[in-house]
């Protein structure tokens, strides 16, 4: 791995763990065993990385969301749910002050990346609610595009730890209350059935 790929690797490790306003260059150097003089020939500052490791690991996500969507043998019901777990896996789970972090402190390359997510999440939830429709999962009636377009507000709004902190609402069930409430409202008996099964083994 080249040793630019590799400091990249290695921040988003750092920066998902502990924050990126927590993280200092010094902390990255010496985690890559390097002086903070190399770091700096390949990063120029810390905005510069902060920018690098965020579009790294939104172009990663949405290549694993992607690879999800196109494995047929779940149906959209599932395919929500495993798209879920996967996000909640790559970004360590409970730990969504890395995220908070980039927000306050990052705001313009934040917004960069929100841009990337919606454009990218758009895309793949009116794929999503098409194939529900098409194997009479969700109900025909419903737009698209409206709905599409909700559920990535939904997304950003339970991300507000403001409004759910997170004390009070753990991250993977806040995800799967916000997953059932989404579904339950485009959802055909058919879809219900399946909704059922998936929302039981959840409580188990």
């Amino acid at each position: 791995m080249e040793p630019k790929e590799l400091i990249l690797k290695e921040s988003l490790d750092l920066f998902l763990n502990h924050g990126f306003k927590s993280v200092t260059m010094d902390d990255i150097a010496s985690r890559m065993g390097m002086s903070k003089k190399t770091l700096y020939t390949h990063y120029k500052n810390k905005s510069e990385l902060v920018a690098a490791t965020s579009m790294h690991m939104c172009n990663f996500i949405c290549d694993g969301v992607n690879n999800i969507a196109l494995d047929e043998n779940r149906t959209p019901i599932e395919e929500l749910y495993e798209v879920k777990s996967y996000v909640m896996r790559e970004l360590r789970g409970d730990n969504s002050s890395s995220i908070y972090q980039l927000q306050k402190y990052y705001p313009e390359i934040h917004q960069i990346i929100s841009k990337r997510m919606y454009d990218f999440m758009d895309n793949c939830i009116y794929r999503n609610v098409e194939r529900g429709i098409e194997l009479g999962l969700y109900r025909d009636n419903i737009d698209k595009t409206f709905v599409a377009r909700m559920y990535f507000i939904g997304i950003q709004g339970i991300k507000n730890i403001s409004i759910f902190p997170i004390d009070r609402f753990p991250q993977d069930q806040l995800y799967d209350q916000y997953l059932e409430y989404h579904l339950r409202g485009i959802v055909t008996p058919a879809g219900r059935n399946i909704l059922n099964e998936l929302t039981q083994s959840n409580h188990h």
